[in-house]
């Protein structure tokens, strides 16, 4: 584990990158390397996470600013302009079920090529997916996912890469640093080894890859 300033850690992620962010409408989400990710100008990106947030508010700011080529996310009912960019074909949207989202993240952590879910069968989510029966259940193959980066906002890091969360900011984030090539974490507090009690670590430091200082 490195750490790094918000702009030399911003600046690893090239335009194009897939970007897997944690957080549940904007809570839990590092807000500051959004705000990085706009100020840098990044463009064509692809987000995968719970959901675009708001106008102004986590993933809606990268929305607002024109930087994502596409989001796959559980729902976009709470972001006006994700759905009119959508509509407008300025902005590519794919829904997933938000028990299904996570689980295909979960896989692409674990090493699986995906997951088996009767949710969407008999609708129109089963429309060029493979189906297969088990004892007699016919489920969906969903397949695995991963992503260039996992942003992810803690509100402790040590000084080692330890992490834990605080209260629903644990939504996604544990998970999604599991599933990602490169992971950059935002820590409300960073603190000294020993801070974090061994039981209380949510996420271990050998899974983080660089740690923004807090200057």
């Amino acid at each position: 584990m490195r750490t790094l300033t918000l702009e030399e850690a911003v600046t690893k992620i090239p335009d194009g990158a897939s970007l897997m962010i944690g957080g549940f409408m904007g809570v839990g989400t590092p807000e500051r390397i959004v705000d990085e990710l706009v100020r840098q100008g990044k463009r064509e990106l692809t987000v995968i996470a719970n959901d675009t947030a708001a106008p102004g508010v986590g993933i809606g700011k990268l929305v607002s600013a024109g930087a994502l080529r596409k989001a796959i996310v559980s729902h976009i009912g709470t972001n006006l302009e994700t759905q009119q960019r959508m509509i407008g074909g300025k902005m590519e949207v794919e829904l997933v079920p938000q028990g299904t989202l996570i689980e295909r993240i979960r896989a692409g952590g674990f090493g699986l090529g995906g997951i088996l879910t009767p949710t969407g069968v008999g609708t129109v989510v089963e429309t060029g997916k493979q189906k297969l029966t088990v004892n007699g259940k016919e489920f969906l193959l969903e397949i695995a996912l991963r992503a260039d980066f996992a942003l992810v906002g803690a509100f402790l890091a040590d000084y080692l890469g330890n992490l834990t969360y605080a209260l629903t900011g644990r939504n996604f984030n544990p998970v999604i640093a599991t599933a990602a090539d490169t992971v950059i974490v935002a820590a409300e507090h960073i603190v000294p080894v020993g801070v974090i009690a061994p039981d209380h670590v949510m996420t271990p430091a050998p899974l983080v890859d660089y740690l923004i200082t807090n200057t």
